[in-house]
């Protein structure tokens, strides 16, 4: 039976790839573990391997494509011992948005990333795939698989909370996500069809028009979606300004940080920390790094690598603090993950320094450089940036004092670092001259209640203050 090739999710926040380009070719024979394609996303180029053998029958997305939805089909695969010219004939026609074969089905609405289940490998991935079956009998022609066994209903974190809002029966929904998983496009298809909302309620006499249209809603929850592109390009003059089209990572920003500020209840947290010791100490330890032949040091810590071993320590000092919201539980973590975000052009990434607490400075510095230098060539891999329980952001080399900083789902909290700087402070009743770093806190409230963000700050600003803490 013919193997239809899916546009895999190549990570959680994927809905769109670009197929950049086909390394195998139609009548090339197919081994598990082969690589078939190149695919941009919106964070890097990455790899996709084979996991089924055959003989690539059909290409139906040619390289260069952009903007294919993930769980698109865009090749066939002959199974071993199957006519290829067959099953380049049969397989599941293009508009198929999940790539499973469908008779006399209508087009549905794309599939969104949550939902996609592809067998994704970190550092690569593997193609989704999935084997076109014909249907049984008694089976309705193109149904999906129903999406609820023995009263159980199966459903991706973003149908329920849609399906919640908006009033949708779940046990009615038909999901067409793999293995017949409820995802959001199901949910608003049902929503919209009013087929499993309770009847609304008698409308008053219908209100007079606007005079400017009203900004429409979201897609999910109904919030305010802001003005239109017309509506904004309506304010200005035309030749007061270019169209700069967004690329796939600033859309990302924009729609995970949108999402962030709406879903998780931010509060802030503002710490003034003493860096005198720690100065001192870092120009000991880097005075103290071996060299090599041609003189370079072994190391060079920066400020920064301290604020991100102390945020390690300071998670674990607070066990509590240390976990991520998940929707019906928090996930309380182990060891200390710590994202640092990067600045590139259009953009920015947040490589996750792993077991931060358990690390030396050298290490974590090390660790960061070449982290940075990967991210502004856009070489990381996936299991690099994802994930992270905190993050840290400095723009205390821009000359910034103080800023709050979005928290980046699905961590809970973000340090926001300022500049270092000459302050006068009383001490022992009299005034005196220290260096001082002032840091904001972002906490997600749903995870950190006040005393316990109050707690992990005041873990964090005692190891800044007394650094020799965090060599031992």
């Amino acid at each position: 039976m013919p193997i239809n090739v899916l546009m895999p999710a190549l990570s959680p926040t994927m809905e769109k790839g670009n197929l950049a380009k086909w390394l195998k070719k139609e009548g090339d024979a197919v081994k598990s573990g082969d690589v078939l394609a190149e695919i941009e996303t919106d964070k890097a180029t990455m790899e996709v391997e084979a996991i089924d053998e055959g003989v690539l029958a059909k290409i139906l997305v040619p390289e260069g494509t952009a903007d294919v939805p993930v769980n698109d089909l865009i090749a066939i695969i002959a199974a071993e011992g199957e006519d290829v010219s067959e099953a380049a004939a049969g397989g599941a026609p293009k508009a198929a948005s999940n790539g499973a074969a469908k008779p006399d089905a209508k087009p549905e609405p794309k599939a969104d990333a949550s939902a996609a289940n592809q067998n994704t490998t970190p550092g690569g991935g593997h193609m989704g795939y999935e084997r076109v079956n014909a249907a049984p009998e008694g089976a309705q022609p193109g149904g999906a698989p129903q999406a609820s066994t023995g009263g159980r209903v199966f459903a991706s974190p973003l149908a329920r909370r849609i399906a919640k809002q908006e009033g949708v029966d779940l046990g009615a929904v038909q999901g067409s996500g793999p293995h017949g998983r409820i995802i959001a496009r199901d949910v608003q298809a049902a929503k919209a069809s009013g087929a499993t909302q309770a009847p609304a309620a008698p409308q008053a006499a219908e209100a007079p028009k606007a005079a400017t249209p009203a900004p429409k809603a979201a897609a999910a929850g109904g919030a305010p979606a802001g003005l239109t592109t017309d509506q904004v390009k309506g304010f200005y003059a035309k030749d007061a300004y270019e169209e700069v089209p967004l690329d796939g990572m600033r859309k990302t920003i924009a729609k995970r940080l949108t999402e962030a500020m709406q879903v998780a209840p931010h509060f802030y947290l503002t710490v003034d920390c003493e860096l005198d010791a720690l100065m001192k100490l870092r120009e000991t330890l880097n005075g103290s790094a071996a060299k090599d032949k041609d003189g370079k040091p072994a190391f060079k810590l920066s400020v920064n690598d301290f604020v991100i071993k102390a945020m390690g320590l300071a998670l674990t000092r607070v066990p509590a603090a240390n976990a991520v919201w998940a929707e019906d539980r928090i996930l309380r973590f182990k060891h200390a993950e710590v994202g640092v975000a990067v600045a590139i052009d259009g953009g920015l990434f947040t490589p996750v320094i792993r077991r931060a607490d358990e690390k030396t400075l050298s290490t974590i510095s090390n660790e960061m450089k070449d982290f940075a230098a990967r991210a502004r060539a856009k070489k990381l891999k996936p299991e690099e940036y994802q994930g992270g329980v905190t993050s840290v952001s400095n723009l205390g080399m821009f000359g910034i004092k103080h800023f709050t900083a979005v928290i980046n789902p699905p961590q809970s909290s973000i340090l926001a670092v300022g500049a270092g700087e000459k302050r006068v402070v009383v001490k022992d009743g009299a005034p005196a001259v220290v260096q001082v770093m002032t840091c904001t806190l972002s906490c997600d409230h749903r995870v950190l209640d006040g005393a316990l963000g109050a707690e992990l700050v005041s873990a964090f600003k005692g190891l800044i203050e007394n650094p020799m803490g965090m060599l031992v």
